[in-house]
Parts: C-alpha cells; sequence; structure tokens
C-alpha cells in the first residue's frame, strides 16, 4: 500500500479479535520501534512484549479492563528510564564508536552536549517529558508500520502507572510505563467503529503557512 492507504487503513482499533500475529511480522513491527527516531539517537527507554495470557490479565485490572489487551495478539509496553544515568551515555556513545568504527575520544564533545541536555532538561523539570516524548515517537513509528503490513494497533494510555510498574516489576529494571500499544486484528464484528470514516480537521485549517 502506499503511505496514504496505509495511514487511511489504521485503525485504532476497539475490539481485536485474539488472532495471533505471525512472527515474521512481529519482527517487522519491532525492528520499526528500533529503528524510530529519538532524541540525540539515545533510545531512553525499553519495550516489554507481553504475550503470556496470565500477565495480560494482570495488566487489564490496572488498565480498565480495556478489551484490547486480552483480545490482542502481543501488547508492547514502553517504559522509559527512571533517571538518566551517566553509564547510560557511556554505553550509547561505546556503541556509536564500535557501529561507526570512531575513536571514543573523538566523540568528547558529543558527549558534553548530550550531559548538557540532560542537565538542563533535569533542572528545568522537563526531563520525565522529554523521555516520554521518544516512547511516544517510536510507538507512533511502530502503530505506522503495523498497519504498512496489515497489523492493527492501538496506542493505550488509560491505565494506572503506578500500578502497572508493579505487574511487570520495572523499578527493578529502573523503568517507568509510558503508554501501551496492543497489536493483532480488528474484530469488525463487535467493534462498531471499525467501518467508521476517519475524523480529521481539513488541511487548511490544520496547517499554518509561515
Amino acid at each position: 500500500m502506499e503511505v496514504l492507504d496505509v495511514l487511511n487503513w489504521r485503525y485504532a482499533a476497539k475490539r481485536m479479535n485474539g488472532g495471533k500475529v505471525p512472527k515474521e511480522k512481529l519482527d517487522v513491527i519491532l525492528e520499526a520501534v528500533r529503528l524510530a527516531p529519538t532524541s540525540l539517537g539515545l533510545q531512553p527507554f525499553r519495550v516489554l512484549v507481553v504475550e503470556d495470557e496470565t500477565v495480560k490479565q494482570r495488566i487489564s485490572k490496572k488498565a480498565c479492563l480495556q478489551p484490547q489487551i486480552l483480545e490482542s495478539s502481543h501488547l508492547l509496553v514502553f517504559a522509559v528510564w527512571e533517571k538518566v544515568k551517566p553509564e547510560f551515555v557511556d554505553n550509547y556513545l561505546a556503541l556509536m564508536a564500535e557501529t561507526r568504527q570512531l575513536n571514543l575520544e573523538s566523540l568528547g564533545d558529543f558527549k558534553g552536549m548530550v550531559n548538557g541536555y540532560v542537565e538542563r532538561a533535569e533542572n528545568s523539570g522537563q526531563i520525565e517529558s522529554w523521555l516520554a516524548c521518544q516512547a511516544y515517537i517510536a510507538m507512533g513509528v511502530g502503530s505506522v508500520a503495523a498497519a504498512a503490513i496489515g497489523i492493527d494497533s492501538t496506542p493505550m494510555e488509560g491505565f494506572d502507572k503506578l500500578e502497572m510498574d508493579k505487574v511487570l516489576g520495572l523499578a527493578d529494571r529502573g523503568l517507568k510505563s509510558v503508554v501501551m500499544l496492543a497489536i493483532g486484528y480488528r474484530d469488525e464484528e463487535n467493534d462498531r467503529l471499525a467501518k467508521s470514516k476517519k475524523v480529521r480537521l481539513p488541511a487548511e485549517e490544520l496547517f499554518i503557512n509561515i
């Protein structure tokens, strides 16, 4: 499909039919998430890929019993770092040096820029929102990638984050949950909005040319 056809087909499914997404298609979605852009390229989040039905049951109870959780094939939980630790930046720079075959010392100025940005975000109280934005970008890319291969998805914010962190043991990993993406197949029989037209602002109202 062309990109606009994909985006017109994409729909935040309100009900799913429980069908399993083949591993090869799941891998495409996960790779798209991995390749998504993030500020400074830091990827300050991790993605828990939940397939276990017992765990999904526990998640559902902390997420307003939204049916997509139990009806999905997989549930992707995006969780950000609790804190941007110096070793996280060091590890990222080491990976960059190895991947691009650079001398690690040559990245000193970039390291200073990254640390400076993080320090300013922390001091201004914006670090949490900045981290969350990176997870949302990746989640959006994953949703579009899913649609491109005929897989439905539903972005989900309606859950108790503190309780979700307990269910998934995220504190032990130094993580905090931010947003979820249920993936699977829409249930057109039980989802009354599945065939409805998209409701979007007209372009002339949305876009402001300067």
